[in-house]
């Protein structure tokens, strides 16, 4: 039973979130308060189904209303590998260097619930390899934003960008990312939009430039360039900011620096450049950033098999929280930060081998502790990519 938040007398809502006097009672035979109550229970993956049922219950399903009334839940959106392709079809070149082609699963760690999404309509061969995921948006609005990545086909750099609606349960089409075509770039969600800074172009020049896409208005805008060339740089939210972290120059060639810039929204501008916020020569790409308010949105990344948080008040110094289990830190490949003290980490016991989603729990007093999360074998592959989504 999910519990009800207390918002009041709801006969006062706008009128917009109410209406149903064009189809009659949203329930038959149940007062619209009860019939609201049965509506909030609906599983996300159930809402586009729930919206095609009537009038009525589309504008319920999207009313603001209806999503203050439902507990948000911090599912993860993952990048996962099917089972091998077979040898031919437009996808044999993939199959044939790796055997696998990839989609996009979402995860219900409190419900232990695995979900895939429908397929991108016209995509070659599943997802673009090595894409980019962030979630924008709250309530209606939320919206899953697939960035670029290397077609599968011909692992040429794509500037595609795909939105995925958890309403409608629909994909469309984005602006492309602007030139130049860009890999391994950095990418965060801050508000309602999607930024992306460094990477490399496709003469594998690594880059300072940036860009923030707004998924409402399917408009792209420029950023100032970076003060440093950040190749294979990891993108987080820390606050209100969007954070570049690390990578490395053209001529370092894989020897990651450990600085940090800041993009602050609200002034359009990078900050200062900040040394040594990772230790110079880690690679960036476990480090995440909780969900919500700058007040409780924390910085955690794996480091010698540990779960490691970033601690202000210490000065910015890495402490570390709980050793990842051991049948999960051999190969572990992506880790994000799920809010409430909860980080997910996404692992397997050798290379190679069936990953699992592990779930830190800790903060307060309580002891830290780790969740393996049962999956049916179709959802044991490789992870690409993976990023917290709020329903």
């Amino acid at each position: 039973m999910i519990p009800t938040p207390d918002t009041g007398d709801r006969k006062q809502e706008p009128a917009a979130a109410r209406e149903t006097s064009d189809t009659g009672d949203l329930i038959p035979g149940l007062p619209e308060d009860l019939a609201r109550e049965c509506l909030v229970r609906l599983g996300f993956d159930q809402l586009p189904a729930a919206r095609r049922v009537s009038r009525g219950w589309k504008a319920e399903v999207e009313s603001p209303f209806h999503h203050r009334l439902r507990r948000p839940r911090s599912l993860l959106a993952l990048a996962q590998a099917r089972p091998p392709l077979a040898g031919s079809g437009p996808a044999r070149k993939y199959a044939a260097a790796g055997g696998y082609s990839y989609r996009l699963v979402l995860h219900d760690p409190a419900a232990g619930a695995w979900t895939p999404l429908p397929a991108i309509p016209g995509a070659r061969g599943g997802l673009p390899l090595f894409c980019q995921l962030a979630a924008v948006g709250e309530g209606p609005a939320t919206k899953l934003v697939v960035l670029g990545g290397w077609d599968p086909e011909t692992w040429a750099p794509t500037a595609a960008v795909h939105v995925y609606d958890f309403v409608a349960g629909l994909w469309r089409r984005g602006a492309d990312m602007p030139p130049p075509r860009r890999s391994f770039f950095a990418c965060a969600a801050v508000g309602g939009r999607v930024f992306v800074a460094g990477g490399h172009d496709e003469e594998k020049n690594a880059l300072r430039s940036a860009a923030a896409y707004d998924a409402a208005a399917d408009a792209w805008a420029a950023l100032p360039d970076m003060a440093r060339e950040r190749d294979e740089a990891r993108g987080v939210r820390a606050g209100a900011r969007f954070v570049a972290l690390g990578g490395y120059p053209t001529e370092a060639q894989g020897r990651f620096a450990g600085s940090a810039e800041a993009f602050d929204p609200a002034t359009w501008s990078w900050g200062p450049l900040t040394e040594r916020v990772i230790e110079d020569g880690a690679c960036p790409r476990t480090c995440c950033a909780a969900p919500g308010t700058a007040a409780d949105s924390g910085m955690y990344m794996l480091r010698d098999g540990h779960v490691m948080a970033r601690d202000d008040s210490e000065g910015g110094a890495w402490r570390a929280v709980a050793r990842v289990p051991e049948d999960g830190r051999a190969a572990a490949a992506e880790v994000a930060a799920l809010g409430d003290g909860r980080v997910a980490v996404v692992g397997s016991a050798c290379h190679g081998a069936e990953q699992a989603v592990y779930v830190l729990s800790h903060g307060g007093a309580a002891t830290p502790s780790w969740t393996r999360g049962a999956a049916p074998p179709e959802f044991t592959g490789h992870v690409q990519a993976a990023c917290c989504v709020q329903i």
